[in-house]
This record gives structure tokens, sequence and C-alpha cells, in this order.
């Protein structure tokens, strides 16, 4: 009968990961990349660093994908954060474990994990397609028999969709695979991005643009109530905010803007301080510092960027004498610190999201084996799923378990 023919579309990490497991399990394995080079979306990653996965334990590594996580839990069980370390450290690639568990190469350059895989899947004897896109799925009686590339048709026994979602189109990533899941009758919950910065109102953020704060509290505000919060890192730009805070946060913001809500953000600039403790220290501060002008005042309480907001938010004359501001405008100003407020009036568009929502409803792949319930012979592993997770090395591992299970499971007779 010869060995089982497998075809896996999209050369990023599900794709990788999908035709060397195909392979060792003794599968005939063609990857084909519509891009002159694979994994370019992989090189942008972790700001070129690749963040490759996180140490969290399972339990929490699975909420960070929200009410999609149980879905992964097989995938996760079988091939998890320690069997890609492990994967990884067998290839020769040296890794490091950095501040919240995230993961990346020691060499610090993500081109090494592109690397790296690509001489794993040769020793593998993958035929490596690049420039070669799939443009159809050929499906009869409800069973994969093949794909069509160009004018070319490729017969298979199974086909691993791994093409990823919208995000980067660059890259190559512009959702090819979504039309050809859905022609497969599969339905496609609304593509739309995540992990993408928020656009803001007026120019109190442009004020302050290129300024990066550490260790902040942000709540998401939606209709006026509290619907997420994170704790981190953010940068102020020309059109509102972004880093990794924002980049948590921005799921919902896109959701509710998505459905006219209002939505804001509100900045405890002073999380290490309640109210109370923050007012005694304005108080201490002031009767130390009376006769210094409110500008100079409030830049030991601020970064420089900062202080013209300040001033304009809380409507504290600049050229006052720090000991004559008032009860009122104190409680102003520990208000400002404590909530900052910034009107959220949008995002930044799916090309610059670093992943997509949405996709290949669930429901309709079994978690088991990443096989479609619909059409057998059909598996699909990566972004393409109705899947995404916070930003710190959760999505990248997602990639890598759903490639590892689909991949296996596909080149198995």
């Amino acid at each position: 009968m010869g060995a089982k023919r497998v075809v896996v579309a999209g050369g990023g990490p599900a794709g990788f990961m999908a035709a060397g497991q195909a392979a060792q399990a003794g599968a005939q394995v063609r990857l084909l990349e519509k891009m002159p080079r694979p994994a370019l979306k992989l090189s942008l990653t972790g700001k070129g660093r690749c963040n490759i996965t996180n140490i969290a334990p399972l339990t929490d590594f699975i909420t960070h994908f929200g009410r999609q996580g149980n879905f992964l839990r097989q995938a996760f069980w079988q091939f998890f954060t320690p069997d890609l370390i492990q994967f990884f450290e067998g290839l020769g690639l040296p890794l490091v474990t950095e501040r919240g568990g995230r993961v990346f190469p020691a060499s610090k350059k993500a081109s090494d994990v592109g690397m790296v895989l690509t001489q794993w899947i040769n020793r593998h004897k993958v035929d490596l397609c690049t420039s070669t896109g799939v443009e159809a799925l050929m499906i009869r009686q409800g069973a994969i028999k093949g794909v069509i590339t160009g004018n070319k048709k490729i017969p298979c026994h199974a086909v691993v969709l791994a093409t990823g979602g919208a995000s980067y189109p660059a890259t190559g990533s512009t959702g090819d695979g979504y039309p050809m899941a859905d022609a497969a009758g599969h339905r496609i919950t609304p593509i739309r991005p995540a992990l993408v910065p928020l656009e803001t109102a007026g120019d109190m953020a442009k004020k302050a643009a290129g300024l990066n704060l550490r260790n902040i509290h942000v709540r998401l505000m939606i209709n006026g109530k509290q619907f997420n919060q994170a704790f981190g890192e953010m940068t102020f730009t020309e059109f509102g905010v972004s880093g990794p805070v924002i980049l948590t946060l921005s799921g919902g913001a896109v959701d509710a803007l998505g459905k006219g809500q209002q939505v804001s953000l509100s900045l405890d600039l002073k999380p290490a301080l309640d109210p109370k403790k923050l007012d005694a220290r304005l108080l201490r501060d002031i009767a130390s510092r009376g006769k210094e002008e409110v500008s100079s005042f409030l830049r030991g309480l601020m970064p420089r960027p900062l202080v013209p907001v300040c001033l304009h938010m809380t409507e504290i004359p600049a050229n006052r004498r720090v000991s004559v501001i008032s009860a009122q405008e104190r409680r102003r100003l520990r208000t400002w610190l404590k909530g900052f407020q910034l009107q959220v009036t949008g995002h930044r568009p799916l090309s610059e999201a670093i992943i997509t929502a949405g996709g290949v409803d669930t429901r309709e792949v079994n978690p088991r084996t990443m096989e479609s319930r619909l059409v057998k012979g059909l598996f699909m592993a990566g972004e393409l799923l109705d899947v995404h997770a916070d930003t710190g090395g959760y999505n990248l591992q997602a990639a890598f378990s759903t490639g590892w299970l689909a991949g296996r499971c596909a080149g198995t007779d």
C-alpha cells in the first residue's frame, strides 16, 4: 500500500510541528508554504526574540485562553511546556526563562527557532515546498482526497490545515484557511484582531507618546463597569496605548467596541499604595516641598511626560506653590493617580494585531485528534482555530501542541 501521504498547508509553528510529527509517525509528508521562506511570522514574535512558551502550570495556563481553554486540554495533556522545552533543547537550541515565566531562545534570535525546525523536518525527509500555496481541498464522499495548488492536484490521505490567522499579512498570514474550512462545511467564528494596540480619544496619549510605564495596574471598563484588569507594562503612542498590559486587555475592548459599548481604561499609577496611604504620602511631600511649584512637585510623582497631562486633567495651576494646594485639589490629584481615565475609541487594524481572534469553530473539531468532525482526514491546528490567549508565550504553545497532535494523528494509519 505504501506510506500514508500527508499534506500540511502552512509553514508556521503549527505546520512545522505537524509535518515533523507526521513524518516521524511514518507518513510521506509534503509541507506547502506560499511564501518564499517559511516561518516568516514566527521570526517577528516576541519582538524578534520568539516567546516560545510559558512555564505556568497547566491549570493556570488554560485560564489565559478564556472560555476556549478547555478545548486545548487534550492537546496540552499530550504535549505541553516541558515537552516543548525538551524538544527544542534536544534540537540544540538552548532556552532561558524570564520574568513572568516566559521562555525564549538563549540566543535572543527568533530566526534560530525557524532554523532548527527546518533542519528537523529535513532530517525526517519532509518535502518542503515554498512559494506553493494550497488553493482548495479535494473532498469526496466526506473524506479528503488531496489538495489543489496552482493547476496541480496533489493526492493524499490526510491534510493538516495550519495556515494561520489573518494578522501580519506581509508574512503570508492572510486568512487563506478560512474559506477552505468554510467550503468543507465548517462554521467560522467572525475573525477580529486580538493582542492589538488601542486608540484613545483626544490628545492625552499623544502628549506622552513614547513613554513606557512599568508596574501599573490597568482596568478595562465597559459601560462604566470593570470587565477585566491586568498588571504590568504599557506604552503611550501617537494614536493611543500599547504594550503587554494593553494587548492582554484588548480582546475584551475590541468585542465591546464591536457591540457599540462604551469602553475606557482606568490606569492606577500607584498600585502599591491604597488611597489612604497615597494621601498620607502626598501630605508628607507637600509639607516638605511646599516652596516648589506644582509642575516641579509632580515630577517627583510621575514621569515628566505625564506632568502636563496631569495638570490638564486635574485643573491644578502649574505655577501654584505646593504649600497652597487645597484639600480638594489634593483629592483630585490622588484620584487621578489611582484612576487616570482614557476613553477607548477604536483599535488598530487586523494587519497590526499579533494574533487573530475567531476562526474555525472548535465544536466541529475533535480535541483528541484535531481532526474535523465533518471531513475524514482533514486536521486543523494553530491560529486557524477559534482559540487565542493573552500575550506571554501561550499562543505559540497552543500552535505547537495542536500541530503536534494533528501531525501525529494525521500520520498514523
